[in-house]
């Protein structure tokens, strides 16, 4: 009887390991398959048998990468520096020259970039005609000299307001 019990034990505790190796037997197969699932996505389905060629593969790719960002910066690099000589500020004054006679049609126009460096045109318009002038501007000053609404398209220009 006393064998019997013991047997019936041990039978039990069998059943029990049994279970507990079939769970765990799952939970590795699960594991094994989705793994394998991962490695087939890195190695492309087999078309790649190394992982010494991905290793290659992205350090080719990560050239390519490199040379594309050197050849990006050095573009805007000359997109800054073109950029500082373009037309950035505008300063525009309409006048009348002969204090009360006719509209404000004469004009100065002063178009700099952004040291300040560019030109000033300005137009007279009188009952003989029209007469255009231009005048070179360096750092905001012109070596001719300015009248005041040259001056205040100037200043204009340089502090960005043309009204």
């Amino acid at each position: 009887m006393v064998y019997m019990g013991l047997q019936l034990i041990l039978i039990w505790l069998l059943g029990i390991v049994g279970a507990a190796l079939a769970v765990t037997n799952a939970f590795l197969l699960r594991y094994y398959y989705s793994t394998n699932k991962k490695i087939d996505k890195l190695l492309e389905n087999g078309n790649i048998k190394d992982f010494k060629d991905i290793f290659l593969s992205q350090k080719d790719k990560n050239d390519d990468l490199e040379t594309q960002i050197k050849d990006i910066f050095s573009k805007i690099k000359n997109l800054e520096n073109i950029s500082e000589i373009t037309i950035r500020k505008i300063g525009l004054v309409r006048f009348n020259p002969f204090n009360g006679m006719g509209g404000n049609q004469s004009f100065t126009v002063a178009i700099l970039d952004n040291k300040n460096n560019g030109f000033i045109i300005s137009s007279l318009f009188t009952n003989d005609g029209n007469r255009v002038y231009g005048k070179t501007v360096k750092g905001g000053e012109s070596d001719y000299t300015l009248s005041g609404e040259e001056q205040e398209a100037i200043d204009k220009a340089i502090k960005g307001s043309s009204d």
